[in-house]
């Protein structure tokens, strides 16, 4: 559910005394300019600051009634107001059984949270988080952007601009809850044996299908957030972000991919705006991905390659061992391969690290629970969740004591897969950086502290970073 939030306003505050225009009194758009009261305007307008607010929710309300609103992103959380998790608000048209809705992802620091709105609550939930929760707005349209800025005096500004390149609305349909960066119809699932020749799910493969679409549309976010975009593609970059697009190709490397579901997923969604390659070690399900890539047209910028994940030498120092990378994935590789492949990435600079580990047999095994959890722990079950949550929140900090800001949660329903946990790290500071070099002695204090309190001796991670756990 969408956060609690109490605001107080005095009578009228921060409320225009001026009629809001009617439809008809609204900017007619044409081509690439605005044409108001018969006159034409420049592509790009900016608005007086003093009615910056109630002109953006002119074009909000428009854009909501009138069914073309694209995309909203709100941004910069205020301090005063906003939950210290809060990172952004999404909001995209969606169409259910009950008729068109819109779609409202508030997004946390280490979760999301869904729900829908139909078109008059959607209005109403929205018009009080402008410039009182975020700062900061973004209203996409097919044909024109209008961005609502808080600058720094306190002052709204807005800021409408043609945009030829905007996506188109989404498509009406029945049921559908939202547009998939995946569809079922997708050729090349076909080819993967997870669809058949109707588009539909094979038995059996449905929770592969789900899986599938859920990395897609986490992968196309994390991308955005860690800056990963280029003139080719459209990700959902958070406000303020001025991260500016790559004119290269990314790279980007899918360690253990096995049969390649999600590699060609990467691909999919980025449309030829990256290298991607796949490392699997047995040759036969290399050379059926690679023949897959070629019939289905991702073939240059899609390729796999026979070998082992690679192990770098010190991933810690400048001197990377692998080849440069943008992004590193690696899902479900067993055991100490998730550290091996977070170490390869961290070598090869990557700015995002996606990683969803397989099990923890490393750490099972050397685990001492504290006298407390004992009785609790001689369970087998209770001892595997145990493992699970002990190494994740070691890889975590590990991963900040590289220079990485690092969330860890549930990207799928257990339903689907009880691999369902997800480590997701954003690049903030280089191994040289003097903030980092500042902040490591207390980091170390805290990952020490915490494998005394486990038992841990050793951990393939630490090993890698040059970290030792019981120094």
């Amino acid at each position: 559910m969408r956060p609690v939030i109490a605001l107080q306003r005095a009578p009228n505050a921060g409320v225009s005394s001026q009629r809001a225009p009617a439809n008809d009194e609204l900017p007619e758009i044409r081509g690439s300019n605005f044409h108001v009261l018969g006159k034409s305007c420049d592509m790009t307008a900016t608005v007086p600051p003093s009615d910056a607010r109630d002109r953006f929710l002119v074009q909000l309300r428009a854009a909501v009634t009138q069914g073309t609103l694209v995309k909203l992103t709100l941004g910069k959380p205020l301090p005063a107001a906003a939950p210290a998790t809060l990172r952004n608000l999404y909001v995209r048209p969606v169409t259910l059984k009950a008729g068109p809705q819109f779609a409202f992802l508030w997004r946390h620091a280490s979760n999301d949270i869904t729900k829908n709105h139909p078109p008059a609550e959607a209005l109403a939930e929205l018009e009080p988080l402008l410039g009182t929760l975020f700062a900061d707005a973004h209203l996409f349209t097919p044909l024109h952007s209008h961005q609502l800025q808080t600058l720094p005096d306190g002052r709204l500004k807005l800021i409408s601009r043609a945009v030829t390149s905007a996506p188109p609305p989404s498509p009406d349909g029945n049921d559908q809850a939202k547009a998939h960066p995946v569809t079922a119809s997708a050729p090349w699932l076909h080819a993967l044996g997870v669809t058949n020749p109707h588009g539909q799910p094979r038995e059996g493969m449905a929770g592969k299908f789900r899986q599938i679409q859920k990395f897609a549309e986490l992968l196309t976010h994390l991308l955005g957030e860690a800056g990963l975009h280029t003139h080719h593609t459209e990700l959902d970059l958070p406000a303020g972000n001025s991260a500016v697009p790559f004119d290269r190709p990314l790279r980007i490397a899918d360690m253990g991919c096995g049969k390649g579901y999600l590699t060609f997923a990467t691909a999919s969604i980025l449309r030829g705006a990256a290298d991607i390659t796949g490392i699997e070690r047995r040759p036969e399900l290399v050379a059926e991905c690679n023949r897959i890539a070629a019939v289905h047209g991702f073939a240059p910028h899609l390729r796999f390659v026979a070998g082992d994940i690679p192990t770098p030498v010190n991933p810690s120092s400048n001197e990377a061992s692998t080849a440069p990378l943008d992004a590193l994935i690696a899902l479900h590789a067993c055991d100490t391969a998730t550290d091996d492949a977070l170490a390869a990435g961290i070598a090869a600079g990557a700015r995002l690290l996606v990683v969803s580990p397989c099990c923890h047999r490393e750490i099972r095994a050397q685990l001492t629970a504290p006298p407390v959890l004992h009785d609790a722990l001689r369970h087998g079950i209770l001892q595997e969740r145990e493992a699970e949550i002990v190494t994740e929140g070691l890889r975590a900090q590990l991963l900040e004591y590289a220079g990485y800001r690092t969330k860890v949660f549930e990207f799928i329903s257990p339903e689907h897969t009880s691999k369902n946990l997800m480590i997701a790290a954003v690049r903030e500071h280089s191994s040289d950086s003097p903030e980092l070099a500042r902040r490591r002695p207390a980091i170390s204090a805290r990952i020490r502290a915490y494998a005394a309190f486990y038992g841990l001796r050793e951990q393939r991670l630490a090993r890698h970073l040059g970290f030792e756990l019981n120094a």
